[in-house]
């Protein structure tokens, strides 16, 4: 076995340059093998380019099949998941009177069957190694239903309940499931134009919520984390 394979592998679905490009330079720092997973192959590429230690594998989150090739392709040229880190989302935004069924199918298909999809890959591989960890990204409206968020409120809602379930069938096994809340504006180049007044402290940083999932991944097991709300001190809730 080569020494790339003996090291962790962290496997990170909707891998963009926010969150997901964060979360895969703070675990690459830690000594883990990462793959990012993504539709766009081209965007994916210049992504794994940038963060030495990633590899880049172009997937749907919502289809089995391709879900399915992306983690036998990253068993056998990285080895097996060790942390799977679920960050697809939509921005299906609207009220009840702008939601066509076909939106709100999406954002519940990207957002939790595609997680769904990728835990089942990663659970055995979990398993057969005697642990692991699974981290959802998740957001505020997993707990409260906003006007204007018929979609994405209930999408990411099943997406929590999903990941709860999870957490409780798979702790004995010792694989630690966790869900974070991100009540925020994550601070990228998009959310800077749309908001180009506010200071620097209403974002949340992309590199600081990358330090919280992987503070998850390390908890010891007499003291789990489940749920971790993650905002500025600015943000109202």
């Amino acid at each position: 076995m080569t020494e790339t394979m003996t090291q962790p592998v962290c496997a990170i679905v909707g891998a963009g340059p926010g969150n997901g490009a964060a979360f895969a330079r703070r675990f690459t720092r830690a000594g883990h093998q990462v793959a990012l997973l993504a539709r766009d192959d081209v965007a994916l590429a210049d992504l794994a380019a940038g963060i030495a230690g990633a590899r880049g594998y172009a997937c749907d989150a919502t289809d089995a099949a391709q879900v399915q090739a992306a983690f036998q392709n990253i068993r056998t040229e990285l080895g097996p998941v060790r942390v799977l880190i679920y960050n697809a989302s939509t921005r299906d935004f609207g009220d009840i009177d702008h939601t066509t069924p076909e939106v709100f199918e999406r954002a519940w298909r990207v957002n939790a069957l595609g997680c769904l999809l990728a835990a089942r890959q990663a659970i055995p591989d979990m398993r057969r190694s005697g642990g692991g960890s699974i981290v959802v990204i998740g957001a505020t409206a997993s707990l409260k239903g906003a006007a204007g968020f018929v979609a994405f409120a209930a999408a990411k809602a099943a997406q929590r309940s999903m990941a709860q379930s999870l957490a409780r069938q798979l702790g004995p096994e010792g694989i630690h499931v966790s869900h974070i809340v991100i009540d925020a504006v994550v601070d990228m180049p998009a959310s800077r134009a749309m908001l180009p007044d506010r200071p620097n402290d209403f974002f949340a940083e992309p590199a600081d919520i990358a330090e919280s999932v992987y503070f998850l991944t390390q908890q010891p097991r007499s003291a789990w984390t489940f749920e971790l709300d993650l905002r500025p001190f600015g943000e109202h809730w």
